[in-house]
């Protein structure tokens, strides 16, 4: 028992690390809602900053420089950690300055990428200043021992996390009980309120940026002494940081200082296990403590569907939908068989590099461009399929191209387990679990003696078919053209699949999901599903990508497949550009050992600035056009090809109207809710509320802003947890997911509108016919139509005006022709002429049998086109009638109304005077 306490103990050195790090990235987060990859770098250079001072040295990261500068002998502890400790400050400040006051407004995905871009950099230019040069660095506190049972810990450990612990002290209280760390409070919440206030949110960003990059600094100064320098390895510890960080929901100090010390400690513990038991895994293990952390964590807190206002807003750029693929695929693929034929040697690798780069790339190209899912682990799955090969062609001798296809079986399974935290979470959180798994993976099967044949690697066998040698060969005929063709076969294949998807109804879905979980929900998309679906697909293609790497190195090794060099393949693919299939093929050009690396290096010497390079196009990128590099190509205009797009535009429309009737009008219940209620803690937002709906109704929902009508609807549809029950067509539906109802049937449009803006109206309204069968681009041109908006069919929803937007949504509920359609706000940004106008569009879905729920705060519009009206005020109902009983309902001119009501045209006009059309706002 003892052996355990002590392992314990000694886990505290790293614990402190993990600790330090995640308080760092608590503070960042709180004053510029940066979640900063960089921290571990940061770290690394105040260590190697601490280092080079100790031994009389200041270490220059400028490149054309000597790498270090003499500062007249070695300098005492103190002093060296203090100006270490400063310098790690102004750099903190200068990494806010450069890029992140820029991003103010930004998503916090895209300045998350931004911080991986940030951490290469400063990775980069210190593998290229320092090289193998690793001063060493004397311990700081007295190397004293203490007994624990037949065991013994240093006390650097305890007083490491002592360390720690007196820091998250002193900064929670700053935080809590002076004017600086109310103020940090105060921004965090509001930016537009600190500045009405009086503070100013850049100063506070700035005092916290270089106070956490300052405890960054510190940390890594602290454990120098205990892990010797390495760049790679404290770079990595933001994972672990990252997992405490989450456990304190970036924002509670004491709990993630407290999950760092845990780790560490648990990350001990695991080691000494494996060294101890048998039975216990040899590798991988402690990697695996921050993994389950953050995974447990996530799916505890995470939701199916995210709730309102809980949105995360993406910005990876605008994937367009290929178009006449067939002659630029024919020319592609004739200029790489001459590519293969007309050059030879190195240049001919970095060819066939290039290509199998581009699988990979094609990868992330439909997991984070289609799917909106950022994912870090594109090259660890990669490895997965080169492990597998390994296993299937030398062991069980599966001969090609069987084996390669199982090999990719085998990723998408683990791919499909990396999405798993999808299934609850999105954005962010899923792209620190994906860098754990990748982490995890790395060390438990990667670099495992007993599962990938050791420090020789695993041995590959080369593919053959029908006796052809279609391997990458050796000797004189290195590398081979048949090997070439091979993987030029495989690309080919991928990227016509990969452009056929982004045109399919499943592409339509992913995008849908990238864009809008809670919309692409309500349209009948099983968010879950269509999410590791993506990670099925992107696995399998990596895999494969992974397969072909393994069959032109003859030997699987986890060098070729660490967790760093994923993240520098993800930068290269983000910069050509992850949201289209030319972006893939640009990234296999641009990749480490491609073509273009290959020129670079061989004639520009620039190889050595290759991941720096990258860092800083990263960074670029994000802040300038997530479209990457593709992007700019996209721009270019055909003439050709622009002037075939005008053929359809001068076609005649065709005849009005289309719809065909969904359902028969008549006397018939579609829709029942008894006695729905809401309550958010104590507040009841929905009270008890009951009615039925007929076939071919209108019925209007009415109140003041905070009554609960949008709750109502969210409880209808499933995206609020509600009592009472709901019935649909005779069908209880209380009890399922907003995906299943929609399917059966049950349409909506939402207060925020909530269109998928990368995508076009067409598409749009596409996914909403997501339910039906056949031809829904037929259905989507028959409700454009309806709506009169055909003409922006081709239009990118992010280039409409308001108005349009939502045409654009209750077309897209249209489509599904939908047995009741629930419509928030429809009229919300349209002026009286267009609200009559659509007013007429709905009653014509109407003469369909599309029964509908109505709430606007446009009285003309509601009291005009509504069989009846219910009026909530507090979540109850205090008035239900025709419109005319409504105007004259003392209740609801109490509540609602303020006055007798004439005529539809004076209560417009008074609406227009007393009812702000804001968006209401519900108690959460």
């Amino acid at each position: 028992m003892t052996q355990h306490i002590a392992f314990l103990a000694l886990g505290l050195g790293n614990g402190a690390v993990y600790a330090a790090l995640g308080l760092a990235l608590v503070m960042t987060f709180k004053s510029s809602g940066v979640v900063n990859f960089a921290t571990g770098a940061v770290a690394l250079y105040a260590a190697y900053t601490y280092g080079f001072l100790r031994h009389g040295e200041l270490l220059n990261p400028i490149p054309g420089f000597p790498a270090t500068i003499d500062v007249g002998g070695d300098w005492a502890i103190l002093p060296a950690m203090v100006v270490s400790v400063l310098i790690s400050a102004v750099l903190g400040v200068v990494l806010y300055l450069l890029v992140f006051r820029q991003m103010r407004t930004a998503p916090a995905l895209a300045k998350a990428v931004a911080s991986i871009g940030l951490m290469l950099v400063i990775q980069a230019l210190i593998a290229l200043r320092v090289g193998t040069e690793t001063p060493t660095v004397s311990a700081i506190f007295t190397p004293n021992v203490i007994r624990i049972g037949d065991s013994a810990v240093s006390t650097d450990r305890l007083w490491l996390a002592a360390v720690v612990v007196g820091l998250a002290v002193c900064a929670g209280l700053v935080l809590r009980y002076t004017r600086f760390g109310i103020a940090t409070e105060a921004a965090a919440e509001s930016e537009k309120g600190a500045l009405v206030t009086g503070l100013s949110p850049e100063r506070i960003a700035v005092s916290n940026w270089a106070l956490s990059s300052a405890t960054a600094g510190l940390g890594g100064i602290v454990i120098a002494p205990i892990v010797p320098l390495n760049p790679v390895a404290y770079t990595m510890f933001i994972v672990p940081a990252l997992a405490a960080a989450l456990v304190g929901n970036f924002s509670a100090i004491a709990l993630t200082v407290g999950a760092g010390l845990v780790i560490g400690m648990l990350q001990s513990e695991a080691t000494n296990l494996q060294s101890t038991l048998d039975w216990f895994p040899d590798a991988g293990v402690a990697e695996a403590v921050p993994l389950l952390l953050i995974v447990a964590f996530l799916l505890v807190r995470g939701q199916a569907i995210p709730g309102r206002g809980a949105i995360t807003r993406q910005d990876l750029g605008r994937s367009p939908r290929p178009r006449h693929v067939a002659v630029p695929g024919l020319i592609g693929c004739m200029v790489a068989v001459a590519a293969l034929f007309g050059t030879s040697g190195s240049l001919r690798l970095a060819v066939i590099a290039s290509m199998i780069f581009a699988v990979i790339a094609l990868s992330q190209v439909v997991v984070t461009g289609y799917a909106g899912q950022v994912s870090l682990a594109q090259l660890t799955l990669a490895g997965v399929g080169a492990f597998g090969m390994s296993r299937l062609s030398s062991d069980l001798g599966i001969p090609f191209p069987i084996a390669p296809i199982l090999a990719a079986c085998t990723a998408m399974v683990i791919g499909v387990v990396i999405g798993l935290p999808a299934l609850r979470v999105r954005g962010l959180p899923l792209m620190v679990a994906t860098l754990a798994l990748a982490v995890f993976l790395e060390a438990f099967w990667f670099r495992n003696p007993s599962l990938n044949g050791g420090m020789q690697g695993a041995p590959i066998e080369s593919p053959t078919l029908f006796g052809l040698d279609l391997g990458i060969g050796s000797g004189e005929g290195y590398p081979r053209v048949a090997f070439g063709l091979v993987c030029l076969v495989v690309l080919a294949v991928v990227a016509w699949c990969v452009a056929r998807l982004r045109g399919s109804a499943l592409g339509a879905s992913m995008l849908a999901v990238r864009a809008n979980e809670r919309s692409a929900a309500a349209a009948g998309v099983n968010v879950g599903v269509t999410k590791l679906m993506a990670f099925g697909i992107a696995s399998f293609v990596a895999g494969l990508g992974g397969a072909l790497l393994a069959y032109q190195q003859t030997i699987a090794t986890a060098s070729s497949y660490t967790v760093f060099a994923g993240i520098g393949l993800f930068a290269v693919f983000f910069v050509a550009g992850v949201t289209s299939v030319s972006g893939g093929l640009l990234a296999g050009l641009l990749a480490p050992g491609g073509v273009l690396y290959f020129i670079s290096d061989r004639y520009l010497s620039f190889g050595d600035y290759y991941m720096l390079a990258s860092g800083i196009l990263l960074v670029l990128t994000v802040v300038t056009s997530p479209d990457g590099l593709a992007g700019y190509l996209h721009r270019i205009r055909v003439p050709a090809v622009a002037r075939r797009r005008t053929v359809p535009d001068a076609a005649p429309d065709p005849e009005p109207l289309v719809m065909e009737p969904a359902h028969v009008t008549g006397e018939k219940t579609v829709l029942s809710v008894e006695g729905a209620s809401v309550n958010y803690g104590p507040v009841v937002a929905v009270d008890e509320v009951s009615f039925e709906l007929q076939q071919g109704e209108i019925i209007g929902l009415i109140g003041p802003n905070g009554a609960g009508k949008t709750t109502l609807i969210d409880a209808i549809s499933g995206f609020a947890p509600s009592r009472g029950r709901v019935v649909l067509d005779g069908k209880e539906i209380s009890g399922l997911a907003p995906y299943r109802r929609g399917r059966l049937g049950l349409g909506r449009t939402f207060q925020d509108i909530e269109l998928y803006d990368e995508l076009s109206v067409a598409e749009n309204v596409t996914v909403g016919a997501t339910r039906l069968s056949g031809d829904t681009s037929a259905i989507a041109d028959r409700v454009l139509t309806l709506l009169d908006i055909r003409h922006l069919a081709d239009v990118v929803a992010a280039d409409l005006s308001q108005g349009q937007r939502q045409l654009v949504s209750v077309a897209r509920v249209l489509a599904g022709r939908p047995q009741v359609a629930l419509l928030d706000e429809p009229a919300a940004g349209l002026d009286t002429t267009e609200s009559r106008w659509l007013g007429e569009r709905l009653r014509a879905a109407r003469a369909f049998g599309v029964s509908m729920l109505l709430v606007d705060h446009d009285m003309d519009l509601v009291l005009s086109i509504c069989d009846r009206v219910i009026v909530l005020d507090l979540g109850a109902v205090i008035a239900t009638g025709t419109p005319e009983e409504i105007r004259s309902n003392d209740a609801v001119i109490g509540a609602y109304l303020g006055a007798p009501v004439a005529t539809t045209d004076t209560v417009a006009e008074r609406d227009m005077d007393t009812t702000p059309a804001a968006t209401e706002e519900v108690p959460s």
